[in-house]
């Protein structure tokens, strides 16, 4: 069973930056496809970024576009999201999830994914 372990979250002032790993145990994620969520308090799950296990191809939601960036790591087990001028507004619990997806240049942003982590707590604020 694929289990998938967020870290990287915490309290950071408007305008910086933090990293989001998003790491499996005993499993390579290479041929899976990785979404990144988050879910703020009274709101619904928010799809916002995602990567396709073939030719790494990435889609962004436009709340996050030129501001988060979704990678792979070198250690194969891993995949990162980067965000950089955080906003208040991008306090929630940031979640990522995986769908075996071996050869396929698509992903996908709705919570579709058969596997989840318990997420990680990113606050935003002065």
């Amino acid at each position: 069973q694929l289990q998938l372990v967020e870290s990287g979250g915490g309290l950071i002032q408007p305008g910086g930056s933090l990293r989001l790993s998003c790491a499996a145990s005993r499993f390579v994620l290479n041929d899976y496809a990785i979404g990144w969520f988050r879910q703020a308090p009274g709101k619904e799950r928010e799809g916002l970024s995602c990567i396709s296990s073939l030719a790494g191809n990435t889609l962004y939601a436009d709340s996050v576009k030129g501001r988060f960036t979704i990678s792979r790591g070198d250690a194969k087990n891993t995949v990162y999201l980067q965000m950089d001028s955080l906003k208040p507004e991008d306090t929630a619990v940031y979640y990522c999830a995986a769908n075996w997806s071996p050869y396929s240049r698509l992903c996908t942003m709705l919570p579709d994914y058969h596997h989840w982590g318990q997420g990680t707590q990113v606050t935003v604020s002065s």
